[in-house]
């Protein structure tokens, strides 16, 4: 003996797989939306897991430039010695400090021109953005 349960009545000329418009669209609606959630979330979990070995390689740039600054200070000692040699130590410092002070004008002048050019807005991911949420909302379009 098995046991059916009866079907739930149908009307008249209506088959299980005859939906109505609207109902379709409010499950393609909701698919999309429940995608889209989806997608973020992935997107966040990549973002985290990506910051995570940025800021590892942060902390070896980070230890990279504090080695550089050293060199360039011992560097710096030793040219002002090196100067010492053939005119007076304060001389020396003094020519010394002229030469890092015209290579950091230099630097500043070329970040601040580069600086300019930054924007800080995702202007093509903003625009994509823009499109799926139109596409979102008129799928037929």
């Amino acid at each position: 003996m098995s046991s059916i349960s009866p079907r739930s009545p149908r009307p008249p000329g209506r088959d299980d797989q005859d939906s109505s418009v609207g109902e379709l669209l409010s499950t393609v609606t909701s698919d999309v939306q429940q995608l889209f959630r989806q997608e973020v979330e992935l997107a966040k979990a990549e973002i985290r897991q990506e910051a995570g070995k940025a800021g590892k390689a942060a902390g070896m740039y980070g230890g990279a430039g504090f080695a550089g600054y050293m060199v360039a200070v011992l560097l710096t000692l030793a040219a002002m010695f090196g100067l010492a040699n053939v005119m007076d130590l304060g001389w020396a410092a003094l020519i010394v400090t002229a030469l890092w002070a015209v290579i950091g004008a230099v630097l500043y002048r070329k970040g601040r021109e580069r600086m300019r050019t930054v924007s800080p807005k995702p202007e093509q991911t903003l625009e994509t953005l823009k499109e799926d949420a139109q596409w979102a909302r008129h799928p037929i379009r």
